[in-house]
């Protein structure tokens, strides 16, 4: 209610949003922290070492936050408690983090620096950051499925149902799959893919994980399908957003700023819609991805301001 009565007293929602977004990757760290202690939980006879080291490494010490920050967004439009939708986005991080420990890889995208900083097989080995992907995978559904998460285990079980099926073969992973395909990896020259196939591969590979993250504080609170479907299509267009986002950034970023190098798509025959729409058609699809995303927020008016800000930095971010 606090943070509703500030948005309508005119206080500047997108200094609003960094707030919100700040706070929440201070308690996701907290959180994650605290879920990777050296004191293995029952069930679990030890943790080795270099592998909580490694899974450590990957997961804590960086990053925006932005997917527990949607879960924690939406989850609170339904009176969701605030420590249910960390765990939840805590399980969501696993998956993301894991995910780029893997595609970092050399037999993947081949890079060396993520987030400013060594990636996980340069700072450790590539044996071991894949095992602390691995790793981190199954902590998530192993953060699903406790009573911390929602004392509702239908709800963890749809959860856990969600997050499978966004992080899979239909999926994130499928959507990795379309993407080294269509760097020619496994023919002799890259196929030329049309701009619905670019779409589906960059829904799969980057708009699953944060369309969950939307739909995950529906789920928590709850919420009745026309309130699904809102936030489905709100995280349907953000995802595509902040695909277009990244694309451009490589495109144009300063390696400095972004974290990582730049200018790798095209050298790797990446499928883009900014390749294939070209940068300034790019850009006119994202404008109108942020006003579709805000406006499948519509029914949830100014409570849903700061997500609708979210909308906003994931189109014009730097990093």
């Amino acid at each position: 209610m606090a943070r509703i009565e500030a948005v309508k007293k005119g206080v500047d929602v997108d200094a609003l949003f960094q707030e919100r977004l700040g706070q929440t990757a201070h308690d996701t760290e907290a959180l994650l922290d605290r879920l990777l202690e050296a004191a293995p939980v029952d069930g679990e006879r030890a943790r080795p070492g270099r592998l909580l080291d490694a899974m450590r490494y990957a997961s804590l010490g960086g990053g925006k936050r932005l997917r527990p920050f949607l879960v924690v967004e939406s989850a609170a439009l339904f009176g969701v408690a605030r420590q249910y939708a960390l765990m939840a986005g805590a399980a969501l991080e696993c998956v993301h983090c894991y995910s780029l420990a893997h595609d970092d890889l050399p037999a993947m995208d081949n890079d060396d620096l993520r987030r400013g900083r060594p990636t996980a097989h340069k700072a450790f080995d590539e044996a071991t950051a894949i095992l602390a992907g691995d790793g981190l995978l199954t902590l998530a559904f192993d953060i699903l499925a406790r009573p911390e998460t929602h004392p509702d285990a239908e709800v963890r079980l749809e959860l856990v149902s969600a997050l499978a099926r966004a992080s899979g073969l239909g999926g994130m992973v499928g959507g990795q799959m379309l993407d080294l395909a269509a760097e020619g990896r496994f023919d002799a020259a890259p196929p030329r893919l049309d701009e619905g196939e670019v779409k589906t591969l960059q829904a799969m590979k980057t708009g699953a994980l944060l369309r969950f993250g939307c739909l995950a504080g529906a789920i928590l609170g709850k919420a009745n399908q026309s309130q699904r479907s809102a936030f489905d299509r709100y995280g349907s267009a953000l995802g595509e957003a902040f695909q277009i986002a990244d694309d451009l950034l490589d495109l144009e970023g300063d390696p400095a700023t972004v974290g990582k190098a730049t200018g790798k798509d095209a050298a790797a025959h990446k499928a883009t819609l900014v390749g294939v729409l070209g940068p300034v058609a790019a850009r006119r699809r994202l404008e109108s991805l942020v006003a579709e995303a805000q406006a499948a927020l519509g029914p949830f008016g100014g409570a849903a301001d700061v997500l609708k800000a979210a909308a906003r930095f994931v189109a014009t971010r730097s990093a």
